[in-house]
């Protein structure tokens, strides 16, 4: 590898090489603290060579210490315990690992920890009213758009990102909107059903 290629840096400001030098360092844990604090442990995990990320996740500061491996699907399931996010393809092509990242659906298992740094993420917990389901979960079930039920929280994440950026779709839009998550079970028809009673909800339709 030459000295260009060792100089290019992500956007995450990490080079190749300390990319490849921490590939074998272990996974060390996640800490909910506010903004500027920092645990000792975390101290250590930077005197390491390890990256201390700062995140916003469902409404709650959370500092991670990690690998630069790592992916937001990784950190959200096995440190911050949010399960709710599920692994499927690990390509970037189902759709089963969808958060939103500053409201926008995003691939959790295509985006490593590290770019998430700074930003605001919602899993399909955080769409909850309290101990009530989300006008898009409460949709979901209403129409009963799932099967299996594997894809559904990627399905809602999908739909609560549609629905933020257009608040009354048209069924095209609804189609090109859910278009990157996939079904097994093919309840298409009542998935796209579903995202139009959640527009209606979201509204202030009559539940």
């Amino acid at each position: 590898m030459g000295k260009d290629s060792d100089q290019t840096r992500s956007q995450s400001g990490i080079s190749r090489r300390n990319f490849i030098g921490t590939l074998g360092a272990g996974a060390l844990g996640a800490a909910v603290a506010g903004p500027g604090t920092a645990t000792t442990q975390e101290a250590q995990s930077a005197a390491d060579g390890h990256l201390v990320v700062a995140l916003r996740v469902n409404g709650r500061q959370v500092r991670a210490a990690i690998e630069p491996r790592h992916t937001l699907l990784e950190v959200l399931r096995d440190q911050l315990e949010l399960t709710g996010t599920k692994p499927g393809c690990a390509r970037g092509e189902c759709g089963a690992c969808s958060v939103l990242m500053d409201g926008v659906p995003r691939y959790s298992c295509m985006t490593l920890a590290a770019e998430a740094d700074g930003h605001e993420i919602t899993t399909v917990e955080g769409v909850m009213q309290g101990e009530e389901l989300g006008h898009v979960q409460q949709a979901f079930v209403e129409h009963d758009a799932f099967q299996c039920g594997y894809c559904t929280p990627g399905q809602v994440m999908a739909a609560e990102g549609l629905l933020r950026r257009s608040p009354n779709p048209s069924i095209e839009e609804i189609q090109e909107g859910m278009s990157g998550n996939l079904c097994r079970c093919g309840a298409y028809a009542h998935i796209f059903k579903a995202v139009s009673r959640a527009a209606e909800l979201k509204r202030g339709g009559e539940v």
